[in-house]
């Protein structure tokens, strides 16, 4: 959500979601709430007013009264998903987290996002066995933010950090792919610096990186969507079809079609 706009934005809430600042909610199941930018406040009966930042997982507990929202000045883009179950309920039940300390800081963490977009593509596409994949995906969840709260993850004022930092930014830019030297503008470091550095963590220089990123997600589509090559090319940020089917056939060697063509034989 964008800086000085209404929130909840009921055209993207479920209805039986929605709520207001003044009267809050209540709801029936379990959520789990990650925001990835911006700042805001939460509140619930179980705990005082916290602040949000980038990077802060809460838990909303069913039956629970609560209310969020982001900073009007900064505003804040959130992922979320509900789950209810006998294991997810065992889980929660064995004190996994607490309803009065609700709040994980796991950061900018890429895998938490990722395993968020795989969540959203799967949902998407509703292939046949859908609910129980995404009910995988969110068990996954849970114990990747159950080890970060009990082991902690790397600091956002560390090298590893801002590491992290830059890779989780550049995930979230796949559509509208930025200069990287652009991405590091939240980052205290020199882009030579950062640049030694996050080659020698991953093997790769920071724009290989990321257009192995947006080359991996064309796959990714390819295999799980029938949108066209062109419409492929345009949400993994490439300027024209020609340039996205020559760095993708240089990277697998076989061109966007005819790799959709033989995973749907192999499937």
């Amino acid at each position: 959500m964008d800086s000085n706009q209404t929130y909840p934005n009921h055209r993207e809430h479920p209805a039986t979601h929605n709520f207001s600042w003044n009267k809050g909610r209540i709801l029936d199941d379990y959520y789990l709430v990650y925001i990835s930018k911006g700042r805001g406040i939460f509140e619930s009966s179980e705990t005082k007013s916290f602040e949000i930042t980038a990077g802060t997982c809460f838990f909303l507990f069913p039956g629970v009264w609560h209310r969020y929202k982001p900073d009007p000045q900064s505003g804040w883009e959130e992922y979320w998903v509900g789950f209810k179950g006998y294991y997810p309920e065992y889980l929660m039940g064995q004190y996994f987290f607490d309803r009065k300390t609700p709040f994980v800081q796991t950061g900018l963490n890429e895998e938490l996002q990722r395993l968020f977009h795989q969540l959203l593509e799967c949902v998407k596409t509703s292939v046949a066995g859908y609910h129980q994949v995404i009910s995988g995906i969110t068990l996954q969840m849970l114990g990747l933010v159950n080890s970060i709260s009990l082991n902690g993850g790397a600091g956002s004022s560390t090298t590893a950090g801002h590491i992290a930092k830059a890779k989780f930014r550049m995930r979230e830019t796949i559509e509208n792919p930025v200069d990287i030297e652009r991405l590091l503008d939240e980052i205290p470091m020199s882009y030579s610096a950062f640049r030694q550095a996050f080659k020698k963590a991953t093997g790769l220089s920071p724009n290989q990186y990321y257009l192995d990123i947006r080359l991996n997600k064309a796959k990714e589509l390819l295999t799980s969507t029938s949108l066209t090559i062109n419409e492929i090319a345009y949400h993994t940020g490439f300027e024209s079809i020609f340039y996205f089917s020559k760095l993708f056939k240089k990277k697998n060697g076989i061109a966007p079609r005819d790799y959709r063509n033989h995973s749907q034989v192999n499937i």
